[in-house]
């Protein structure tokens, strides 16, 4: 059994810590995804959904909340640590996947008693994001980068879907447009910019009170109920129609957003590991816009140099050519058949 363990605070880390489950799943692997705020008492998850909210509205604020990130040790629950660790040797977990620097004082207690356990950190971003600051060292572990910064390359991933990249000549001339996970940052205004370029958009909105343009821009979003540690699933997601309802459907295999970025031109977003992700497997180029923090500007910059992606400054200087993004699209496409899987080598690990 491989444990997966990610952070619902942060999608960057739980959707693909719940992709890399579905893709051992497809090999025949057993694996199970734990989410660190199960581990959290009541009154610490209301604060978490209410910070959610606040930094969504407030980008300022919540940069400076992430570059202030701490340990998160004494926020675990020791009763239902242990009751975890209890499942975890039932399961006969031999490999623990780690996603979330902040799981580090639960998996380094877990490690030292079980030495044969095979513990490695799963690095999505460029540089150490702020859970792996913040959290502590494991005793024991290995480190995998999906992204070398010193490099600059892409040299492992988590595929986000085997189906086939969508043809350039076959996609919607749509882009499509969201802050990430928690959606933040500058994308909303950035939305009202291309719209009045004449942009035609697909914009992932928070909540309905986010929801402005109409002039053939097209509205989604993820169920606001739904919480990562309420379900272990992917986030239900639908499109709001004219009288604001939605239909939220979740994905069994990976998110339903993920079908926009396939048919799109391009996305629009800060450079989050999450996006990077959908963008090198549906080789759709990312338009750059304000990173969140160091980890994020790194990101970007990899995406940048290797010519996956260009700022939003620099498009519009250039005048939005169409161009531009096609060439971008083919680099990804070429970079997406080259990139080994990271689910392939943790399966070949065990059959050794």
């Amino acid at each position: 059994m491989i444990a997966v363990l990610t952070s619902g605070v942060a999608l960057g880390a739980y959707v693909p810590g719940l992709l890399l489950v579905r893709r051992l799943e497809e090999h025949g692997m057993a694996a199970r995804v734990d989410v660190l705020e199960r581990l959290f008492p009541p009154g610490v998850l209301e604060r978490v959904v209410a910070n959610k909210q606040r930094f969504h509205r407030d980008f300022r604020l919540a940069r400076a909340a992430h570059a202030m990130a701490r340990d998160q040790r004494e926020l675990v629950d020791d009763g239902l640590a242990a009751r975890l660790m209890g499942e975890w040797d039932d399961a006969q977990v031999t490999t623990i996947v780690v996603l979330s620097g902040f799981w580090a004082p639960v998996v380094d207690a877990y490690r030292r008693t079980r030495l044969a356990v095979r513990v490695e950190q799963c690095h999505v971003d460029a540089v150490c994001s702020p859970s792996f600051r913040a959290g502590g060292d494991i005793v024991g572990c290995d480190d995998v980068w999906l992204m070398d910064a010193s490099r600059g390359t892409v040299d492992i991933t988590i595929p986000v879907t085997g189906q086939p990249v969508v043809p350039w000549d076959g996609r919607e001339q749509r882009m499509l447009v969201h802050g990430g996970g928690w959606s933040m940052g500058t994308y909303a205004s950035d939305a009202a910019h291309l719209a009045e370029r004449g942009a035609q958009l697909d914009v992932i909105a928070y909540e309905k009170a986010d929801i402005g343009l109409r002039n053939g821009t097209r509205y989604f979003m993820n169920d606001p109920g739904w919480q990562a540690w309420n379900d272990g699933g992917f986030p239900p997601f639908g499109e709001v129609k004219q009288d604001g309802r939605v239909l939220y459907q979740a994905g069994p295999r990976y998110p339903g957003s993920f079908d926009l970025v396939r048919r799109s031109v391009a996305v629009v977003s800060k450079p989050g590991a999450g996006t990077l992700l959908d963008s090198l497997h549906a080789a759709t180029p990312i338009i750059l816009l304000e990173p969140l923090g160091e980890w994020e500007a790194q990101n970007g910059r990899i995406w940048l140099e290797n010519g996956f992606a260009v700022s939003m400054m620099e498009w519009c200087a250039r005048g939005q050519p169409q161009e531009l993004l096609q060439d971008l699209h083919h680099n990804l496409a070429s970079a997406r058949e080259a990139v080994p899987s990271y689910a392939d080598r943790l399966r070949e690990m065990h059959r050794s």
